[in-house]
């Protein structure tokens, strides 16, 4: 305590009624103890620094883990953090770099990329699925689903393979849409590219969006890659590519850890992805690699519809057109052998003279992009007239197409060509 004292003086001209003020003490004093005083000098010549000051005492983005990095930077590590799946959206980085100049998305394919699962709002109709296909895809799906409390090796990938224009991948839609599954769908040109390591990396994105359509949308999903022997066969000299390699391996991969996928971000125990089954489609699974379709990894399945297969669903694709069953049995029988796109195009042949009628009505082929293209709003097209369907013109159809068939397999014009290249 520090003590001043200010001595109190008037002048002589100041009336003497009063009495001299005495002298006073004016003290100055601090809250602090000598001794903390003290304490606060040491401190300052010690070497040690201070703490930073933290945000919060209950935050936990501060806090380090036994490397000494903090939360930040871990989840910098585990996520895919390259800025390809977002862009510059508004709401997911700053509006400060989003900018109006290319709009708030100037991601342009971002709603393409959220977008990859598939809807049948297209199957309109009553179609026929046969029996043995929907009870194999149906087991497949609900057999993944259980895997968890199945005592049993349940195999991810479901192979279905056979015959050209079977319809594989028609009957599985109509399955799906049946089973209310909104599945994934790949195709066979997906399966490689120009960047080593694309196609690998986008099959793992597909099956975690298979997942994340069971986990955010409460419904039932899976990946389907169809044709999957023209992206990764190996038929005579086909040159085997690293990407054809690398999307092998992934599903090999995913085969075996179904529950474990990576997109290139380091592992976190609690990334665990929903199992989801994987169906492919193909004509001859003997050109792919043997690992992948042994029995641990793949269930396959033929299918070679039967006679009676074949007559419902043509019956069922005819009868809007009073086709009898009959008449559909008849068709059948006279064009034996025959895949179930034959019948389908055998019916769309049908319509090729109503469709040349309907061109002259309009004027011909030379105002023909005009009317369809340029022409005024208010105008409309002439009304186009399906043809009346009979077994007469559908037998005509079928015969046109068997000898475009015959053609083919007669003529090769490529041999013709080549014979002397070898000289």
């Amino acid at each position: 305590m520090a003590l001043f004292r200010v001595p109190c003086s008037f002048p002589s001209s100041f009336p003497k009624l009063l009495s001299p003020v005495p002298s006073f003490s004016i003290s100055c004093s601090s809250k602090s103890t000598p001794n903390q005083l003290k304490n606060e000098d040491d401190d300052r010549n010690t070497d040690n620094p201070k703490k930073p000051k933290r945000l919060s005492e209950q935050s936990s983005w501060e806090t380090k883990d036994s490397e000494g990095k903090d939360y930040l930077y871990r989840l910098g590590q585990e996520a895919d953090n390259m800025n390809i799946a977002v862009g510059a959206k508004a709401g997911v980085i700053d509006d400060l770099f989003t900018g109006n100049f290319l709009g708030k998305d100037s991601d342009i394919v971002f709603d393409y990329r959220q977008k990859v699962t598939r809807s049948f709002e297209y199957l309109q109709g009553d179609y026929y699925i046969a029996p043995a296909f929907l009870d194999k895809v149906a087991c497949h799906v609900v057999k993944n689903y259980l895997a968890h409390i199945l005592n049993v090796k349940v195999p991810l990938i479901l192979g279905v393979w056979g015959g050209k224009g079977q319809g594989k991948t028609f009957q599985t839609e109509l399955i799906f849409q049946a089973m209310g599954i909104v599945p994934v769908i790949m195709s066979a040109g997906e399966l490689e590219s120009e960047w080593a390591g694309e196609p690998g990396k986008l099959i793992r994105e597909r099956y975690r969006t298979a997942s994340q359509v069971v986990q955010n949308q409460g419904k039932m999903s899976c990946l389907m890659i169809n044709d999957i022997d023209a992206g990764l066969g190996r038929f005579g000299n086909t040159q085997m590519t690293v990407n054809n390699q690398i999307v092998v391996g992934t599903l090999m991969n995913l085969s075996d850890n179904p529950t474990r996928v990576s997109v290139g971000q380091d592992w976190r125990e609690s990334d665990i992805t929903n199992r989801v089954p994987i169906i492919v489609t193909g004509n001859d699974f003997s050109t792919l690699y043997a690992p992948l379709i042994r029995d641990g990894r793949m269930e396959k399945f033929y299918w070679q519809p039967t006679q009676e297969d074949i007559v419902n669903i043509v019956h069922r694709m005819y009868e809007k057109d009073g086709i009898s069953r009959d008449e559909v049995v008849s068709i059948v029988e006279i064009f034996p052998n025959q895949a179930l796109d034959f019948y389908g195009a055998l019916r769309s042949r049908t319509y090729d003279r109503s469709i040349s009628k309907w061109v002259e009505d309009i004027g011909g082929v030379e105002k023909l992009g005009n009317k369809l293209l340029r022409r005024r709003k208010d105008e409309e097209l002439p009304v186009f007239t399906p043809p009346e369907q009979t077994v007469e013109a559908l037998l005509e159809s079928g015969y046109s197409l068997l000898r475009e068939q015959q053609l083919i397999t007669e003529t090769k014009l490529s041999k013709e060509y080549m014979k002397n290249m070898d000289d």
